[in-house]
């Protein structure tokens, strides 16, 4: 079993590599993404932890946005055993998905797009969109805003995005709130280390009322 010791740690039933394992410096050395998608983000914990307590039945469609590493559409994979797809802007981030896909032997699909960009045809039987940590520049809310309009007048039925809390996350939430059937509460995790935030739920009022 691997262990922090050879360069791997493991979490809510996923491994995953440290920043000085071989294999993350010889990806590295290849593939340069861009913004922030160098690292795991803290915020894909709250979101997996949070997700441990939802009836997340075998097989459900997820969608994980702005996945980086994609450690939190792995954990619905591999242990969810849900069938994830993986989107990104940023296809440089895509290897280090594949590697930790691979170590947790996990099956994901990957999607490389914008949000901006995604269609009816992607959000297409999705049943759970996630993100975390995708709310980080002033700007970002308007994007972000225009993708859970569309996705929920796709059908999708639920929205989780999870965030330390920062500023341009707080007026979404805010926007969410006030325009659709959501809330926004605090959540934090002990493991890997103590992390706290928020997790932002939409529902989709139109789908339940069909």
């Amino acid at each position: 079993m691997p262990s922090a010791r050879d360069g791997v740690k493991s979490c809510f039933g996923i491994k995953f590599y440290q920043s000085g394992h071989p294999k993350i410096r010889q990806i590295k050395r290849i593939h340069t993404p861009g913004k922030f998608g160098f690292r795991t983000w803290t915020s894909c914990w709250l979101l997996m932890d949070y997700l441990k307590t939802l009836s997340i039945r075998p097989g459900l469609n997820i969608m994980e946005v702005g996945c980086g590493w994609g450690l939190a559409g792995i954990f619905c994979a591999g242990i969810l055993e849900a069938k994830v797809i993986c989107v990104d802007s940023d296809s440089e981030v895509f290897p280090f998905l594949r590697a930790h896909a691979k170590l947790n032997q996990a099956q994901v699909s990957i999607l490389h797009k914008r949000f901006e960009d995604l269609t009816s045809h992607d959000f297409a039987n999705i049943e759970l969109l996630i993100a975390s940590d995708i709310c980080f520049w002033d700007d970002m809310p308007v994007s972000i805003m225009a993708m859970i309009e569309f996705a929920l007048a796709c059908q999708v039925p639920r929205i989780l995005i999870a965030d330390p809390g920062r500023t341009p996350f707080q007026r979404l939430s805010y926007e969410c709130v006030s325009r659709f059937d959501a809330r926004v509460f605090n959540h934090s995790v002990r493991k890997p280390h103590l992390i706290g935030g928020r997790i932002l739920k939409i529902t989709n009022g139109s789908y339940q009322s069909h």
